[in-house]
């Protein structure tokens, strides 16, 4: 690791530490498998690392959200899911054991708003579903029983009744679920 630590300034793993729930050795091995994905085209610091090879990731190729994940924690201004190592270590913090509910669930809120809307409405809930349930005709819900498990979702979770879910509501169908905050984390 001291290789690594050398290519990261102590100015900037200090600063990393204040602004995210990573430990010290966390980042640095964040650091170690970003410069791993940016292989030989490893250029200045502050390159970006596509979304296809971030999603080659063991701790995302199977998360039925990964390409989702991507897109919510870049800040490429193209939209095509890269990113950059501040935006890895944003994605690593949101997962990470030592962040907050409140964290956790605004992340998780984002992901799951498919159209990028500021709510959760039945389109957004379907691709939810789908997304966990996959869509294979023999995993696939009925539009019977997709549209009886939407209705369940927002007569729980719609709080004003106005046909979607929005953020504080989300928020607060997460608080009552003890096992959302220990179920959303990727560890390195």
């Amino acid at each position: 690791m001291g290789g690594t630590a050398s290519k990261l300034p102590k100015e900037l793993l200090s600063e990393y530490q204040e602004l995210t729930f990573l430990t010290k050795q966390e980042i640095l091995l964040a650091h170690k498998r970003f410069s791993e994905l940016q292989g030989r085209e490893n250029g200045p610091y502050g390159s970006r690392v596509s979304m296809e090879k971030i999603l080659t990731l063991p701790e995302l190729k199977s998360n039925p959200f990964r390409k989702r994940i991507c897109y919510v924690f870049s800040t490429c201004d193209l939209g095509d899911g890269s990113l950059s190592f501040e935006d890895f270590l944003d994605l690593l913090s949101a997962f990470s054991d030592s962040a907050t509910l409140e964290i956790k669930s605004h992340y998780a809120f984002r992901i799951f708003d498919f159209d990028d809307d500021g709510t959760l409405d039945a389109r957004d809930l379907e691709k939810l579903v789908n997304c966990l349930t996959g869509e294979t005709d023999d995993t696939r819900l009925t539009a019977e029983e997709m549209r009886q498990l939407l209705n369940n979702i927002l007569e729980e979770s719609d709080i004003d009744k106005d046909g979607t879910v929005n953020l504080s509501e989300f928020q607060h169908v997460i608080s009552r679920s003890p096992d959302f905050v220990s179920s959303f984390k990727i560890v390195l």
